[in-house]
């Protein structure tokens, strides 16, 4: 990220804006997101245990990321980015709250959703060839399939997804980070039932009956109407109502639609890269029968790298990003340029050690998780060696995603656009670059991993830079010194800690010496890094110790 001098040199001392309640705010989403990716962890493990990581898992995977792909490129980079900043507006100003303003822009949502939805069902075949275009014929038929299962999930995650912003802009931050967990849930036992009416036989897509398929398929979609529903009691508590309003015409929504062609356009740009990754994907597995190293065994490093981002940064920024923008409308950009800093140090407490533990034990996390049922240690170490590379750019991800919301909060959707278009040029300049040098081997989704770290690097650099500009500073030095002494003692941990994990899975067999690999390696990891840190004098990592004390009673 940028490094460049602040000249506010008295930031410090100034605490973040309404700091005790956004803290219990964070509290309260972490917590729900850690259940939320715990319960989601477990659903991977059970599908890779059920589907296998190769091209059974691959069919299944890329139908179920139909809808939420289809959904984020036409409603909801919109919704999730200029929504807020809009309801916030429009609950100061309009007279009655911003009620008729939430009604208008959730009628026209609810009208696209469902026109996207029925769209899509018809057009199921043309979708799997763009997606699924290299796979054998019963692949593509069952992708077919699973997807005309799935599509309904589109205007499920839509209606959540605004829901949830509307109760984000009344401050109700819960909601969103727990009813996922029902998801997860309902697909648990989906899975679980599959998995006793399979045995032991070993699925493909040609032996897979019509009957499995059609419980894969609806207990996939069931669990996101069940989320969505759940939804509903906290609008009421939080004194949401909801009257369909067709009056468009006049009323500022073209604002909210100038703004939001260029998030649009942000996840465009996004989902070439995800779409390429697709295709190859299924080009390995297809080449690399069984190895396990392609589209499925990336999406779970995907799931696992995620993990900790999902925790702790985006708790952090959807509590920040109101009060974002209430201080960006009020001009008070030291304001702005203080929740920036506070998200972007507070988030690296977590995610450098993260990155790092991620890097030193990726083979022992997968195979943990990973090597059961139909797939293998193989396979499970391959996406072990896909999580490695994709470690390191875990950092970059995260202070990128902070700073963006520093341009969403002035409603400045352009700036993220141009960023965006760079870092999807560098990810898929790069990445072919991986696909020609290695596409003999098994290393060419590795290789688009590394390619996502640098391109995510560069993504944090151009981002630091602009946003500089935007609010006459960052508090650069601060944050910049902050993640050099994490990035210190959390690399002295890794390279101890690493060795002495491989040692222990090398000498135990099987899931007992990958677990014992990860217990031990990871108190060394803990042990030295909390050392350093103390000798290094981080003052975040000393303030989140001095909290876990207070409330242990020590």
């Amino acid at each position: 990220m940028a490094t460049a001098t602040d000249t506010t040199t008295a930031a410090p001392t100034v605490a973040p804006p309404a700091a005790a309640s956004l803290s219990r705010a964070g509290r309260i989403m972490a917590l729900g997101t850690t259940a939320s990716r715990v319960t989601g962890m477990i659903r991977s493990l059970l599908l890779a245990s059920a589907l296998g990581l190769s091209t059974l898992g691959d069919d299944f995977n890329t139908a179920n990321n139909i809808p939420g792909t289809i959904y984020l490129l036409i409603v909801g980079g919109a919704v999730s980015s200029v929504f807020v900043p809009q309801l916030v507006r429009a609950m100061r100003d309009d007279a009655d709250g911003g009620r008729q303003f939430t009604d208008r822009l959730l009628t026209i949502a609810l009208v696209v959703l469902s026109v996207l939805t029925g769209a899509c069902l018809l057009l199921a075949p043309q979708i799997a060839d763009v997606t699924a275009g290299a796979a054998a014929p019963a692949d593509h038929a069952l992708t077919v399939t699973l997807i005309r299962f799935c599509v309904p999930q589109i205007f499920c995650y839509g209606v959540w997804v605004i829901l949830s912003q509307i109760l984000n802009a009344h401050e109700r931050y819960g909601p969103m980070m727990w009813t996922p967990v029902l998801a997860n849930l309902v697909m648990i036992a989906t899975l679980v039932a599959l998995m006793a009416a399979v045995g032991h036989a070993r699925l493909t897509a040609q032996n897979i009956t019509p009957g499995e398929v059609a419980l894969l398929g609806v207990g996939t979609t069931l669990g996101i109407v069940l989320q969505t529903a759940a939804m509903i009691p906290y609008l009421r508590r939080a004194g949401v109502g909801y009257r369909p309003r067709f009056d468009w015409r006049g009323v500022g929504l073209r604002k909210s639609a100038t703004l939001a062609k260029w998030t649009m356009g942000v996840v465009l740009l996004g989902q070439i890269g995800s779409l390429i990754a697709t295709r190859i994907g299924d080009m390995m597995d297809a080449r690399f029968k069984g190895q396990g190293v392609g589209y499925t065994a990336y999406m779970n490093a995907q799931n696992i790298w995620q993990l900790p981002f999902a925790v702790i940064t985006v708790s952090v920024i959807t509590a920040l990003l109101p009060r974002m923008s209430r201080s960006a409308q009020a001009g008070d950009r030291a304001a702005v340029r203080t929740s920036v800093s506070y998200g972007l140090r507070v988030a690296a407490v977590a995610i450098v050690p993260c990155a790092c533990a991620l890097s030193a034990f990726g083979p022992q996390i997968a195979a943990v998780l990973f090597g059961h049922g139909q797939s293998d240690a193989t396979m499970a170490h391959n996406t072990g060696f896909m999580l490695m590379a994709l470690a390191p750019g875990l950092i970059p991800f995260s202070a990128q995603f902070v700073m963006m919301r520093g341009f969403y909060a002035y409603e400045d959707t352009r700036t993220p656009f141009v960023i965006t278009m760079w870092i999807t040029a560098a990810n898929v300049a790069i990445g072919l670059l991986a696909y020609a040098t290695l596409r003999t081997t098994p290393w060419v989704m590795v290789g688009l991993c590394l390619a996502s770290t640098l391109a995510y690097t560069i993504g944090a650099i151009m981002t630091g830079r602009k946003l500089r500009r935007q609010l006459h500073g960052v508090e650069g030095r601060r944050v910049a010194r902050t993640h050099l002494k994490l990035g210190a003692a959390s690399g002295v941990a890794a390279v101890i800690a690493a060795p002495i994990a491989a040692i222990v899975s090398a000498q135990l067999a099987g899931t007992v010496g990958n677990v014992a690999a990860l217990l031990g390696g990871g108190a060394v990891f803990g042990v030295l890094f909390l050392a350093v840190s103390r000798k290094l004098h981080i003052e975040e990592v000393a303030s989140l110790a001095r909290v876990v004390r207070t409330r242990l009673g020590y």
